[in-house]
């Protein structure tokens, strides 16, 4: 009974040996490398992508979202930070997020200074992810 379990082991291995030593070759055909080559340049000429930023205001006051700007430069520098106007409003918003998670973990830190901040969607340029 031993050697058998010994004779099936060494022959399970020895298989198992032999898979994993092979090397595996895949070639697509022309129209296929032609479509993901076109996909792959598309992607990387890109450069605006769907994401999240975090509004802090909303007034129909320029004043007053100048004042919140300057203010939040002082308290969170390496952030960037910028207004839209929008008609009627002037919209404060800070920081570039790929996900909602990840603007959700920034607004955490800003909810202290700006309690009615909230996440929002914006288009987003892929160096400001960097």
């Amino acid at each position: 009974m031993r050697r058998n379990i010994l004779l099936l082991t060494i022959v399970f291995f020895g298989v198992l040996g032999v898979v994993n030593s092979q090397n595996i070759a895949v070639s697509e055909e022309f129209p296929i490398k032609d479509m993901m080559m076109k996909y792959t340049s598309d992607n990387k000429a890109q450069t605006v992508l769907a994401g999240y930023r975090i509004q802090l205001l909303a007034t129909t006051d320029r004043q007053k979202v100048e004042r919140s700007m300057s203010k939040f430069k002082a308290l969170f520098p390496s952030i960037n930070v910028d207004w839209e106007h929008n008609k009627p409003y002037y919209k404060l918003r800070a920081g570039a997020y790929r996900t909602r998670l990840d603007a959700i973990r920034g607004l955490k830190t800003f909810k202290r200074d700006y309690p009615g901040a909230y996440t929002a969607k914006a288009r987003i340029n892929k160096s400001e992810l960097l």
